[in-house]
């Protein structure tokens, strides 16, 4: 799943005006002016000399320009030098030359809130000089947002897995933002997004994605205004694979699990769900991470100290609130819960060793599920799962999900 950290790396930044700047474009103080002629010995203009017209994306002095789309560009001419740095430091920002020279851009994705100087020249057909530059600051962290999505680009993810994204910031004008991101899939699977919230929009189709299939996001919301004086900075296409369809259901009044690939039944498991004081949720769940071993202390979900225990293995997230499936090596090895009876505080438990080895139950699960594949729980006296409590979006009817669309 991308963290905050990894998508603000994928961010693109606001849109700047672009800007001419063949004559007289302040930086450092002065104005930096064309050579007159290719030797600088002559008295005419620039605009009579010489036909390479340099045009830098971010406008002299502006301060909200955008942190990926920022460049030069030239016609009448080539560019023969640009120098780009982060002002006051003289740190270089390393860029690249199109094939033709009339184009440069940065290498890396810039910075947010950080200023920058470019310097470019170029030269005509001729021989002539122009020369122009800028000192710009990108758009802040403060009037800017961005979304955290999963899937990431080029993973390959079970049938449920629907696109999520985050908002970093709260989303008044939440068409502007939804129409700016496009979900397709190669199945011609009709894509929808909905809003959970101001912060939260996910997109999925009607059924589960069909195994096999392609699906491309595009992310278009650089420049987009999602609140007042709120911008995005992301630019980005991102593609997935769906894998093979694993749907596994656990009936609580067998406690058992039957797992299901592609329409035959591969493996019926003995599981041990929620005591009754503390049941397993019914409905639709995606796996949304994976943990060969991980620590489950109860006072993070908010049952006081009733437990915490460390290395629980083959662990594998089914609500954001805490429901795992998951391998259980302190059990009663005297009395087994396993297809008898419901033991856990909600979780769905399996046969396992202490140190997530052996051939156990829980490790053959963990090991043919992928991120997306679809748990069922049926049977339980306890409520259907909330659709945003996870990845669980597919409990609502599809008039439901539809509903909350705002494109």
């Amino acid at each position: 799943m991308t963290t905050p950290d990894i998508a603000a790396r994928r961010a693109l930044g606001a849109c700047a005006a672009l800007m001419v700047g063949a004559l007289t474009l302040t930086a450092c103080g002065g104005n930096a002016k064309a050579d007159s002629t290719a030797d600088g010995k002559g008295g005419k203009s620039a605009s009579e000399t010489s036909a390479a017209k340099i045009v830098i994306s971010a406008k002299d002095g502006s301060t909200g320009a955008s942190i990926n789309r920022t460049g030069v560009k030239v016609s009448g001419g080539r560019l023969t030098d640009v120098k780009m740095t982060v002002a006051g430091t003289e740190q270089t920002v390393p860029g690249s030359l199109s094939a033709d020279g009339t184009s440069w851009k940065p290498k890396e994705q810039l910075e947010r809130g950080t200023k920058y100087q470019i310097s470019a020249t170029a030269k005509n057909a001729g021989g002539r000089t122009s020369a122009a530059n800028s000192i710009f600051t990108t758009v802040s962290t403060g009037n800017s947002f961005i979304g955290t999505y999963t899937p990431d680009n080029g993973t390959t993810v079970g049938v449920g897995m629907p696109v999520s994204f985050t908002f970093d910031k709260a989303i008044s004008d939440k068409k502007a933002v939804q129409s700016h991101i496009d979900v397709t899939s190669s199945s011609g699977q009709e894509v929808v997004g909905h809003w959970f919230g101001s912060q939260r929009l996910d997109f999925r189709p009607e059924e589960y994605w069909k195994a096999g299939s392609k699906v491309t996001m595009k992310i278009d919301l650089d420049g987009v205004e999602g609140a007042n004086g709120v911008y995005g900075v992301q630019k980005k296409t991102v593609t997935f694979t769906i894998g093979r369809s694993q749907v596994s259901t656990v009936d609580t009044a067998t406690q058992t699990m039957t797992v299901v690939r592609d329409g035959e039944t591969l493996k019926t498991v003995p599981v041990s769900t929620g005591d009754p004081q503390h049941t397993t949720y019914n409905g639709q769940m995606v796996i949304s991470e994976k943990f060969v071993q991980t620590r489950m202390n109860s006072q993070t979900v908010g049952l006081g100290s009733e437990y915490d225990i460390a290395n629980v293995p083959h662990a594998m997230r089914l609500t954001s609130s805490g429901t795992f499936i998951h391998g259980n090596y302190w059990y009663n090895r005297g009395n087994p819960p396993f297809g008898r009876v419901g033991s856990s505080h909600g979780c769905v438990g399996l046969a396992d060793v202490e140190g997530a080895q052996g051939a156990t139950p829980s490790k053959w699960f963990y090991d043919n599920s992928l991120i997306g594949d679809v748990v069922i729980v049926k049977n339980s006296p306890d409520k259907t799962v909330a659709p945003d409590n996870g990845l669980n979006g597919w409990n609502m009817s599809w008039s439901e999900w539809t509903a909350g669309s705002a494109a």
